[in-house]
């Protein structure tokens, strides 16, 4: 907590702010992309078997 009140300090609150929230949405970036790469593979088995026109 420290750190954080530390860098507030230095850098200011938007600035702290904005880097938090980047670190964050890079990890939930990260899952969506693997999520869509998994959608994609499923609907390619599906348009194989015949099921997805």
């Amino acid at each position: 907590m420290e750190e954080i009140l530390t860098m507030i300090g230095n850098f200011g609150f938007p600035i702290v702010v904005s880097a938090y929230l980047l670190v964050r949405i890079e990890g939930k970036l990260n899952d969506l992309s693997t999520s869509i790469t998994e959608l994609a593979k499923a609907i390619a088995v599906l348009e194989v078997r015949g099921e997805v026109k």
